[in-house]
Order: structure tokens, then sequence, then C-alpha cells
């Protein structure tokens, strides 16, 4: 990818008083986009990810700003689209859809960036909307997505939330996890529904090409078992995010070993936190 489009969004995003930028910027291939809201913003720095297709393209996840003017996402996501149409040239108007993998506040804090974005529409929050507006049939379910020329496959995913999506995409074999599946502290509402939502992830990793599993976070520092503290800004020897589709395994066989078992559970690559009945 040529320098000029890895730089394009990162260039003047520095938050207030800082050297962090608020957005870090990567471009995948020519039509997809991985973001990352800076520490400096607020220390869960989530990523994003945005899709391109030839009809329509799609934002999962919005960020954690408290301070629109330390958080300029719709400049950003304006600066990708216009350089990915301008290659593109597709015909006619080109809608952004904006979704999310979960809704909790860190994920969908910056929707009011995009919600008078023309040709842009903003999927709702609870689990009802988010079937409703994908196609889904309940936990479990799948439905395809049409982006044009790229569909994807949005599977319900309950148990870190009950409207919680997890998203496989065949252009570049990822599958999108969320706060289910990324290194650092998987926290659980619904343990039952967590061990569901894995074991219906790895069926769907024994039947399509997964690359990498990619999700919101990294949390976990490269020594195995230890977890930055919540809060932390500075993780110099942090985790890298894209994990192997055996992650998903381990993380099967730990949530099953944690029904029941509210608490934290350490493992190498991760920690489970099970909030269950609490």
């Amino acid at each position: 990818m040529p320098d000029d489009l890895i730089r394009c969004g990162t260039m003047g995003l520095m938050a207030s008083g800082s050297d962090d930028p608020a957005l870090r910027v990567q471009w995948h291939g020519a039509d997809t986009v991985l973001l990352r809201q800076g520490k400096s913003v607020h220390h869960e720095a989530p990523f994003l990810v945005l899709l391109f297709g030839s009809e329509r393209a799609i934002l999962f996840d919005t960020g954690a700003p408290a301070d629109p003017d330390d958080f300029p996402l719709r400049e950003t996501v304006d600066h990708i689209a216009d350089t990915w149409l301008e290659r593109a040239r597709p015909t006619g108007p080109y809608p952004l859809v904006v979704a999310h993998t979960h809704p909790h506040d860190d994920h969908v804090a910056g929707d009011d960036r995009l919600a008078d974005r023309p040709r842009t529409t903003v999927v709702g929050h609870d689990a009802g909307a988010v079937h409703g507006f994908f196609g889904l049939a309940g936990a479990g379910s799948s439905a395809p997505f049409e982006l044009g020329d790229r569909t994807l496959e949005v599977i319900a995913t309950p148990g870190h939330h009950a409207a919680a999506i997890t998203v496989f995409d065949p252009g570049t074999g990822w599958l999108l996890t969320g706060d289910t599946v990324y290194p650092g502290r998987l926290y659980i509402e619904d343990d039952v529904a967590f061990a569901a939502t894995l074991d219906r992830l790895a069926e769907l990793t024994g039947v399509r090409e997964v690359t990498a599993l990619v999700g919101c976070h990294v949390e976990m520092s490269t020594t195995p078992g230890v977890d930055y503290p919540e809060g932390t800004i500075e993780q110099p020897d942090e985790a890298e995010l894209p994990m192997g589709p055996a992650r998903l395994e381990a993380v099967r066989a730990a949530a099953h070993a944690a029904i029941g078992m509210p608490g934290r559970h350490v493992h190498d690559d991760f920690v489970l936190v099970n909030r269950t009945g609490g």
C-alpha cells in the first residue's frame, strides 16, 4: 500500500496537548481500513474497522471520545472515503452504514459525529434493532450483508452483551470478534451464552477460511498471563492485535471451564472475567 494512503488518516489528528494520534489509520489492501483510537483520547483505545464494497461501506464501532475536538472521527472517515472513492469511482450515490460489534459506551460514543452525515445509516444499539437490521433470527444465527462484490457474514454472538455480533469478511479472511475475543480481559455477562457463542465461532472456523481474529482492544502484555491494569495509558510491550484462529479453541475451552465460576480466570493470552449473576 502506498505510503500516502497509510499516512492520510493520521496527519493532523493529534489529541490536544499530546503526541499520540487521536486516530491511527492502517490500510490493509485497497478496501479495508483498521483504525485505533489514541490512548490520549480514552484509555480503552478501541479499534474500529471500515470496509468498502462496490455499492456501500460499513464502519464497525465509533469509539469512546469524551471531547469531539480531540476525536475527529467524521473528518477521518470522510477523508478515507474520499480517498477510496477517488480511486474506485463507483457509479451513483455511495452510502455508509455505521454498525457496532456491541453497544458499550466505548464502541458507540462517536455515533453523533456521523448521525447527520449524508447517505449514512446508524444502526440502533439494542438486540432487536441489530437483529432486525441484519436479518438475524436470534443467538447463534447468521445472515449475509452485501457491500457489493463483498458479502459479509454477520453472526449473533451474545455472552459479552446480548446485542453483540461477530462478522466474517471473506475478502480478508478476518473474523471481527469485537469484545468477545481479543488479547485482553474478556468480560462475560452471561457465561452459558458466552460458551455457546465460542462453540458457534469454532464451528464457523471449521467451514470458513479464517486467517485472523481481529478484536477491539489490546490489554495483554507480551508476558504470558500479564495484562495491563484498567486505565493504563502507556503499553510499550503490548501483545499484537491479530490472533490466529487457534486462539478460539483456547478461549472456548476456558469459557466452558468458567461456567458457574464468577471471577477472574487468567490464561497466557487472555483473561476471562466472569460477571454472570453479578
